[in-house]
Formats: structure tokens, C-alpha cells, sequence
């Protein structure tokens, strides 16, 4: 059993173990920033600025087994711990991003994850379009995505 919760200071060190053991275990290129600097933007902004929602196991809040971050039409962020994939974690969070966001959302993802691309497609997101590699930090050619309530999603 999932609960999805607001993410709060405390779990910044957690959210951020989150996004870095998914994405060195997704992709083979590098992250724009190291470690370090990933893990104080999670504690000074992503946590405490933007809305992000956590998935933790029942009866353990202090479990991160993944994240999503929302801003006003986008879904910026949404990882999943590489040891819990194909649990409905990411579905949980989808549905709480989609329950904030109504009216639909946009996100960007990398053309190279295709677990990624088929898990939104599946969950009624569309390609916008294809971006190259100068829409994104890490430089590589990416994808944008848009759910539309109106579109069965």
C-alpha cells in the first residue's frame, strides 16, 4: 500500500537519494551538476519551493520510494526508485500530478528512456514534439509530452 504525501524539509536527503540512484541506474550520460549540487537544490528549492508530492509505504512516511514535482501546467519531476519499478509508484504519483493539475500537463523526458516514454503514453500522454539537444542541461535530444483531460486521459 502507497500514500502520497507533500514532501516536507526533512525529506530532502531522501528525495534527493531518489533522483540520483534513478538517474545514474536509467541513463549512461551524466547528470549537468554533481551530486552534491543536486542534493542542495533538492533541499533549497525543489522541497522547499515547489510543489512535491512523495510516495512512501504505508505505515513508513520516512521512506521515499519516489517523488513528483508539479508547477502551474508542467509535471517538472518524477522519479522512481530503480529498486521499486513496476509497483504503480509512478502511477500513484501521475494520478496525484494530474488531480492537481485539471486542466493537463506538459513534461519533457529524454529520448533514450523509453521505460519512461511508454509508461506516460500508456497513461495518455501525447508527444508534442522532439526537442535536440540544446532544450536541457545534460545536452541530450529530448521529448515533450502533453496529457489533456479531454483526450480520455
Amino acid at each position: 500500500m502507497i500514500t502520497i504525501r507533500r514532501a516536507e524539509p526533512a525529506d530532502a536527503a531522501a528525495v534527493a537519494d531518489v533522483f540520483l540512484r534513478s538517474f545514474h541506474a536509467t541513463y549512461a550520460f551524466p547528470l549537468a551538476h554533481t551530486d552534491s549540487e543536486v542534493r542542495e537544490w533538492v533541499r533549497a528549492r525543489l522541497v522547499p519551493e515547489m510543489e512535491t508530492w512523495v510516495a512512501v509505504p504505508a505505515g513508513r512516511p520516512e521512506e521515499i520510494l519516489g517523488f513528483a514535482t508539479i508547477e502551474p501546467g508542467w509535471l517538472e519531476q518524477l522519479y522512481v526508485d530503480p529498486d521499486h519499478l513496476g509497483e504503480g509508484i509512478g502511477r500513484h504519483l501521475l494520478a496525484k500530478a494530474k488531480e492537481r493539475q485539471p486542466d493537463g500537463l506538459l513534461l519533457w523526458t529524454f529520448q533514450v528512456n523509453a521505460r519512461a516514454r511508454r509508461f506516460y503514453e500508456r497513461n495518455g500522454f501525447t508527444v508534442v514534439r522532439f526537442g535536440d539537444e540544446s532544450n536541457n542541461e545534460e545536452h541530450q535530444p529530448d521529448v515533450q509530452y502533453r496529457w489533456s483531460p479531454d483526450r480520455g486521459g
